[in-house]
């Protein structure tokens, strides 16, 4: 394996969306969602590693969840789980995780990797990412794998390219926010736009000149503790102070400022997993469309739903049609799947009992 391949494996998130089975003591990342063996984040640390070293791999989490990742990562030394001392979006992480990984390897090339999304095809996925890192190798481009759109979707931003633009590998025109329908649906008779999929790859020295030049106040503090990055006084410093830094997202802190971007459109299949309903549309269905996980089931007159326990209890369904059934400890779940969206709120008011 090349030793200049890298990855950060961002696993900080709460997925408030799969409530009650994520929980902000335990994130849909550390669950098997998919009732496949495995948890989201042990399938994505196995699909990286089938390029990069597993040694070259850090893990990007809330220090809260750092023993879960040690438990369900077992090959990942401690020092390789870069812990969030505060919530703070993914610019100020990238940052800190490329100085250290520039610091180690100043010839590294990188991708930024969210640990709960659903790829099929791994060997499209390798075949993407190894192509992304053979044009960062020797272009300064910060990069992105663009996921082809199948329906106009409103809760994905969208990456514009040139429609004449013939090579694999397209140069940026812009990116876009989450679209009401009409215009996502104008998106998709264009022709020439992408989902953005949070999935980047860049060199070290491409990324870290990008934060010098369009976030210079957070890159200075984070450039200071560079004397003790990957020492035992590193902890110190980012505890003291990593919360200083703005709450901000890679995408608005440098992606749509620079002008050095490009996007590979994806050739593999591709979930965010953000909601109940796109789990469903990844799991086996019986023949009346019903998805079951972990879950012991009789169902009469039911269409279309999702249903998931502890497997310890017998669920009998008659007469819903598009619901989210999830039984988990001292919560039952009944909800319809069109108003999935509202489950983040619900979630708010059930914790606040």
């Amino acid at each position: 394996m090349n030793k200049n391949y890298y990855a950060i494996l961002m696993a900080g998130g709460v997925g408030s969306r799969f409530w009650p089975v994520s929980t902000t003591e335990f994130p849909k990342q550390f669950h098997d969602m998919l009732g496949a063996g495995q948890t989201l984040i042990q399938k994505t640390f196995s699909r990286l590693s089938q390029l990069i070293p597993a040694e070259n791999i850090l893990i990007l989490t809330n220090e809260k969840y750092n023993q879960i990742v040690l438990d369900q990562l077992p090959m990942v030394k401690p020092q390789n789980v870069l812990l969030e001392p505060a919530m703070r979006n993914t610019a100020p992480c990238i940052l800190y995780a490329s100085l250290k990984i520039q610091k180690e390897n100043p010839d590294a090339v990188m991708v930024v990797a969210p640990s709960d999304h659903w790829i099929e095809d791994e060997a499209a996925f390798t075949e993407n990412l190894q192509a992304c890192f053979d044009f960062c190798s020797k272009e300064n481009a910060l990069m992105t794998l663009g996921i082809q759109p199948t329906f106009p979707n409103t809760g994905f931003g969208y990456i514009e390219f040139d429609k004449a633009d013939v090579n694999r590998i397209k140069k940026v025109n812009q990116f876009r926010e989450k679209p009401d329908y009409e215009t996502a649906k104008s998106f998709l008779e264009s022709g020439n736009f992408l989902w953005n999929g949070g999935i980047f790859i860049w060199s070290a020295r491409a990324i870290t000149g990008a934060f010098e030049q369009f976030q210079p106040q957070m890159n200075a503090m984070f450039q200071e503790g560079l004397p003790v990055y990957n020492t035992p006084d590193e902890v110190r410093f980012i505890n003291d102070n990593y919360a200083l830094a703005e709450n901000i997202s890679i995408d608005y802190a440098v992606m749509e400022k620079a002008d050095n971007v490009y996007v590979l459109p994806a050739t593999f299949d591709w979930n965010d997993l953000g909601t109940w309903g796109s789990l469903h549309e990844k799991l086996d269905k019986d023949e009346k469309n019903n998805a079951v996980v972990n879950a012991k089931v009789i169902l009469e007159n039911a269409h279309n739903n999702i249903i998931r326990s502890d497997a310890k209890k017998l669920i009998i369904v008659d007469g819903l049609d598009d619901f989210i059934i999830v039984d988990k400890e001292d919560v039952l779940l009944i909800y319809p799947k069109s108003k999935e969206q509202d489950i983040k709120r619900i979630t708010a008011l059930a914790q606040g009992k």
